[in-house]
């Protein structure tokens, strides 16, 4: 596959404009992180955007940031962090999950992707924050969307329709997000050894109650032993987290209110800042299935109430091969990542079947590329909304230049 270097916003205007004339594809590459997420590109050359880089505008006293797409979220996070702030939505970093280096993600993929760590329970998916936008469409022009104000009430909402579009619509070229004063302490609750539906139980109490929880994740026992994190490793048995995050006296008094609400099911444990912060980056990317690179992984959005059947559905009907399936929950139960044996089209029928029975959907995150050609990646569309997504690519994407059929086959 050949490769197109873009310079500057010029340069991709100028590339896209050659893709139409001479009716060639791209497969859009800034970092690179990502490019085994998803379906194989039906491109013939890459658009390498890595250049697209830089934070334009900075104002810690109004939270919001304006910066290329191609910034390395690592470059964003430290200019934060020296003052004291940070990206609410907690992007994961899931490079060594898709085997490529870690702290190669880039702002605009995460927001291309529309992904979100474990504090999305609390402050909302990574499109929540996007407040404004420019871009390049598959027509080769340059258009806006949003600015930096929190609320915009002209127009259409684009900012939400492009974060989670996977670069099928458009280039992003430069984004506005806005940021949130980072936390004075962070702790976590454990509560050991229960089984998944007493977990799902107590996760939905802590999220339900005045605590404020910012992560609620539920690692059964097989996955809790490959932490780094020692109180997580040393039970032995199953791990039920619960964080708080914010001003020293308000976390001491709830945690120790959810001391309170945990030994009502089990016994508990804390993590202090360190080992608090350290445990969250651990589920934020998925550390856990990132060393088994011979299994694949399967990302589901659930209802948090359905998460449990769906994800014993699943590993029931694995549980006779060679290798058995592992699964752990984030989001309070509406995020479930599951590692299952190499087996007969990545398991994709079953998983998608649970997943949709359950009322959401599921992605295949990682398998081999023959697989993830072959088999759906992505839950498929009901009828109406598959004609929708077909009609939004027309329009934004005529021909079919970008990452074509990166989501779905043919589009």
């Amino acid at each position: 596959m050949g490769s197109r270097f873009a310079r500057d916003e010029k340069d991709v205007v100028a590339a896209l404009e050659g893709a139409l004339a001479q009716g060639t594809a791209f497969e859009l590459c800034a970092g690179g992180s990502k490019r085994a997420l998803g379906r194989p590109v039906e491109a013939s050359e890459i658009l390498d955007v890595s250049s697209l880089s830089g934070v334009k505008l900075y104002e810690p006293e109004e939270l919001v940031f304006t910066a290329g797409a191609a910034t390395p979220l690592a470059e964003i996070e430290k200019l934060l962090a020296d003052r004291r702030q940070q990206l609410a939505f907690e992007p994961p970093d899931i490079g060594a999950l898709l085997g490529a280096p870690s702290q190669k993600a880039t702002l605009g993929g995460a927001l291309a992707c529309n992904l979100s760590g474990p504090r999305r329970v609390q402050a909302g998916a990574a499109r929540d924050h996007l407040l404004g936008f420019r871009a390049a469409s598959g027509r080769g022009e340059i258009f806006k969307s949003g600015g930096r104000v929190v609320k915009n009430v002209t127009g259409y909402d684009l900012s939400k329709l492009m974060a989670g579009s996977f670069g099928t619509l458009a280039v992003l070229l430069e984004v506005t997000l806005k940021v949130a004063p980072a936390p004075e302490k962070s702790r976590t609750v454990l509560i050991y050894g229960l089984d998944g539906m007493t977990a799902a139980a107590a996760m939905q109490a802590a999220l339900g109650s005045p605590n404020e929880v910012s992560g609620a994740a539920h690692l059964p026992a097989g996955v809790a032993a490959k932490s780094s994190v020692d109180h997580v490793v040393a039970s032995g048995k199953s791990v039920t987290a619960l964080r708080v995050e914010g001003h020293g006296p308000s976390v001491l008094k709830r945690t120790e209110a959810l001391h309170e609400l945990g030994t009502g099911f089990g016994k508990t444990e804390e993590l202090h800042r360190t080992r608090s912060i350290a445990f969250w980056r651990e589920v934020r990317d998925v550390r856990y299935f990132a060393d088994v690179d011979d299994r694949v992984v399967w990302r589901l959005s659930l209802p948090p109430a359905a998460s449990e059947e769906a994800i014993g559905r699943v590993l029931d009907q694995v549980a006779g091969e060679e290798m058995t399936g592992e699964a752990f929950r984030d989001w309070g139960g509406g995020l479930v990542w599951l590692c299952l044996p190499p087996g007969p089209g990545a398991f994709a029928s079953l998983v998608h079947k649970a997943a949709i029975d359950a009322g959401g959907h599921a992605l295949l995150v990682r398998a081999p590329l023959e697989t993830r050609l072959r088999m759906p990646v992505f839950s498929p569309l009901p009828e109406a909304l598959l004609r929708l997504t077909e009609r939004m690519k027309t329009a934004f994407d005529p021909k079919a230049v970008l990452n074509p059929g990166r989501m779905y086959p043919g589009i």
